[in-house]
């Protein structure tokens, strides 16, 4: 039995779910990249929603821009394109409206009538779409698309918006991480280039008869010569004569 096809208006796949969040808490642990996290989290909606003939995730980036970062077929990295291209599709809208999106049939929807055309023209019949929200905002969506129509029905809507919920988390996480990876990879740069310019001063002082004021403008002024920042040039001054 598929998702859309519960006797009942509970969520199924209850177990299945609670599997994915496992999961993803488990990922959270660890230090993965955006790219594997993004990778997982498509590979797991389509497992989930078992109509899905393709899924994807589509990042709105610091810009507000939109791409689409991970796609399981290339059915969806071409939809997607389409979608940007065209600057209209139930993607797009999940994201301004922050809400999901459903199409039973995009031979049929009259929302967004150039997407849908073209769409159908790629085997598309049905898409569903959730957008992936935190407290922060909308980091994103998660869609998957489907060639018959009629693919996914409310319970299958449900079962994605539960995931992007968790998803959001996921996402949001791991761009946290990577943020801070930068900013500790840039503050270690600035400690080691302060390090340098102190060596190089103290270097300077000592071969020169100079004091730390003179030194460091000594500093400035052979970086000037060399085209070469201070940090650089004190490499320079303090590194190892070669071996001869």
């Amino acid at each position: 039995m598929s998702l859309g096809e519960a006797p009942s208006g509970e969520l199924p796949l209850d177990d299945e779910l609670a599997v994915v969040a496992a999961r993803m808490s488990g990922l959270l642990l660890s230090r993965e990249t955006v790219d594997s996290v993004l990778d997982l989290i498509v590979s797991l909606a389509g497992s989930t929603i078992r109509a899905a003939a393709g899924a994807g995730v589509t990042l709105v980036d610091d810009a507000g821009g939109l791409a689409t970062t991970s796609a399981s077929a290339p059915l969806v990295s071409a939809a997607d394109t389409l979608q940007y291209d065209l600057g209209e599709g139930p993607c797009i809208a999940a994201l301004h409206e922050c809400a999901p999106v459903r199409i039973d049939d995009v031979t049929t929807e009259r929302r967004w009538p150039r997407w849908c055309a073209a769409a159908a023209g790629a085997g598309l019949r049905s898409v569903l779409t959730a957008p992936m929200t935190t407290a922060d905002g909308c980091h994103g969506a998660i869609k998957v698309y489907a060639t018959v129509p009629g693919a996914f029905g409310p319970v299958d809507e449900r079962a994605l918006m539960t995931f992007a919920e968790r998803a959001a988390v996921l996402v949001a996480n791991a761009r946290a991480c990577a943020r801070a990876s930068r900013y500790s990879d840039r503050f270690k740069d600035t400690l080691r280039d302060r390090d340098r310019v102190t060596m190089a001063k103290g270097f300077l002082m000592g071969r020169d008869g100079l004091d730390e004021d003179a030194a460091f403008d000594r500093l400035l002024a052979l970086a000037r010569a060399r085209g070469r920042t201070p940090a650089e040039t004190a490499a320079e001054l303090v590194a190892p004569a070669p071996e001869g």
